[in-house]
């Protein structure tokens, strides 16, 4: 082949690839109705303008049903009801939803949603990331259905700024970064949440950590320890969260204080702050440390904070060494260890001026115990240790393992890891803590196995 051919050919594959028609290698589900769709779509618009129609976010009005069935039905006379239905659905979703999100959204086995530019939307299935068969028509496509989730929340996209944290109207939390940032096109990362809370019982089912785990921490709460759940992105870290602050009394005042709201409480009181970003004068701003020095004046039984990552670190600490026990919150680590590393890095970022000993002789007195959450690589998520805080010797933070997963590395037939919760035979020094609070304490969960 001459070198001309060769070139005719890799222009061939480069417009073949770049055509919209060809794009079901990327998992895209091929819609031979979309001019069709288009077209209806914008007459449908021009009726709700028409006739001055309210779309009030969401809301399905049998109005604006009747509108794009009636719509629909003439304009597309041709295709089969089935295939008619399929486009009504469509359509609805682009007026009052999230246009091609809103399959995904629906589904509840969906844990992640990841949109890399129009063609290529991935998501998150049993812990597991694959492709998607929906798309978006185009950039602007994207682009539209960004400007529908952020605007909602009284947030703003544009090139000046492009990328924004918002959430759903469900709860669901969504990043979104557009060029010139990003240079594939729209991203957009949706964390979607179940409709119900998950329980305790359904994190037993899933493997996630043993009975004997569950008691001793249920104990924990109750008695009023210090807990972090530490844990990488997409570890479960948030709704393991969520399941300890069930175990929280009915009748204690709980504060949470969020960057967007996630946690999902059952008791009747409780108190939901959220954060605040900057106006577009850069005005307005209400940060997580503003909100826990806030929270301290509100007479909290209970301080729950879904994410220390800053300088509220610091006032979270005082907060849980100044007679506010029983407090929770969740961190980014790798290890037990390198959370309380962490911790120290984020409290020096606040410019204090203290003594390396002084903040770990703070953060040895203020936490009790930390929660190690981890997704392994075959799609589980497993509490791989629950660690107790003892103090200090010299100058290192002493730290013992009460419980850990133990695993082989070897894989059953339904490909997931061969391992077990076990306990390490060590007896928490935090359990007179729990005595003297009038919790009930088994010494069998603390028997070595």
């Amino acid at each position: 082949m001459g070198l001309l051919e060769k070139i005719e050919k890799q222009k061939l594959l480069q417009q073949k690839e770049a055509a919209p028609e060809e794009v079901k290698h990327t998992g895209r589900r091929f819609d031979a109705h979309e001019n069709l769709k288009a077209k209806i779509h914008q007459k449908i618009i021009d009726e709700i303008n028409k006739q001055k129609i309210e779309v009030q976010g969401r809301e399905i009005s049998a109005e604006i049903f009747s509108l794009i069935e009636g719509i629909v039905n003439s304009e597309a006379e041709d295709i089969n009801i089935l295939e008619r239905n399929k486009l009504s659905e469509a359509i609805l979703d682009e007026i009052v939803g999230y246009g091609p999100l809103e399959v995904l959204l629906r589904d509840s086995t969906v844990s992640e949603i990841m949109v890399n530019g129009p063609h290529k939307v991935y998501i998150e299935k049993d812990g597991k990331i694959q492709l998607s068969e929906v798309g978006f028509k185009d950039n602007e496509h994207v682009m539209n259905i960004i400007d529908r989730i952020v605007s909602s929340v009284g947030r703003h996209i544009d090139e000046s700024s492009p990328m924004v944290d918002a959430r759903l109207h469900d709860g669901s939390r969504v990043n979104a970064v557009i060029p010139p940032l990003s240079l594939v096109g729209p991203v957009i990362t949706i964390r979607t949440f179940s409709k119900t809370p998950i329980t305790v019982e359904q994190l037993l089912e899933f493997g996630s950590l043993s009975k004997k785990m569950v008691a001793f921490l249920e104990a924990c709460v109750e008695g009023k320890l210090n807990i972090i759940v530490s844990g990488g992105t997409g570890s479960g870290k948030t709704t393991l969260l969520n399941v300890l602050s069930g175990f929280i009394p009915a009748n204690e005042r709980i504060i949470t204080i969020e960057d967007a709201a996630e946690l999902q409480l059952l008791q009747e009181h409780v108190i939901t702050l959220e954060s605040r970003p900057a106006n577009l004068e850069d005005k307005g701003q209400i940060t997580i440390r503003q909100l826990v020095k806030n929270s301290l004046r509100m007479r909290p039984d209970r301080i729950i904070v879904g994410e220390v990552r800053s300088s509220e670190t610091l006032d979270m600490l005082q907060a849980m060494n100044t007679g506010h026990d029983g407090s929770l919150t969740t961190i980014h680590a790798n290890s037990p260890r390198d959370s309380l590393s962490r911790i120290e890095t984020m409290i020096l970022m606040t410019g204090m001026d203290l003594p390396l000993r002084a903040i770990r002789e703070q953060v040895s007195s203020a936490i009790d115990l930390i929660v190690q959450q981890s997704r392994l690589r075959d799609g589980t998520r497993k509490v791989l240790y629950i660690t107790e805080v003892n103090g200090m010797e010299g100058d290192t933070i002493i730290m013992q393992d009460i419980f850990k997963y133990e695993t082989s590395g070897e894989l059953d037939s339904k490909g997931k890891f061969k391992g077990q919760f076990i306990s390490t035979g060590v007896r928490p020094h935090c359990l007179e803590k729990l005595i003297n609070s009038g919790v009930k304490v088994n010494y069998g969960w603390f028997k070595k196995e």
